[in-house]
């Protein structure tokens, strides 16, 4: 589920989460060497910084009135370019970065996690 299915509030709370996730899962890796901890960084970069992306390209969309059926094209568009930005992040990481596959992918999968599950706590709790 996309970020820009959630209201803005709620949008912000998953991404802030999605970053203490980032940063605590880099600094756990960094504990046993400090390339470790680099590569989950740029592993979690490459799934936290598309989700910016994508929401800062529904709050511009959202802004507008778009036409009946535009919704859709819009919202495929922000998705494709989503996923074309992560796959460029996560091969300039293990490319020209030479970052370990291990942590890039723990870290990258870490935040997709939170982006699944943080909804549905926040949801209970609040």
């Amino acid at each position: 589920m996309s970020v820009s299915l959630y209201s803005v509030s709620m949008a912000r709370r998953v991404l802030l989460l999605q970053l203490a996730t980032l940063v605590v899962v880099s600094a756990l890796f960094a504990l046993r060497d400090t390339s470790w901890g680099t590569s989950a960084l740029l592993g979690g970069l490459a799934a936290w910084l598309p989700n910016v992306l994508f929401m800062i390209f529904a709050w511009r969309h959202q802004a507008q009135t778009p036409a009946k059926g535009r919704v859709a094209w819009s919202f495929a568009l922000g998705e494709a370019l989503k996923v074309l930005v992560t796959i460029a992040l996560l091969i300039v990481a293990l490319g020209p970065f030479n970052a370990v596959f291990m942590p890039v992918g723990l870290g990258w999968l870490s935040v997709l996690v939170v982006q699944i599950l943080a909804p549905a706590v926040i949801n209970n709790k609040g």
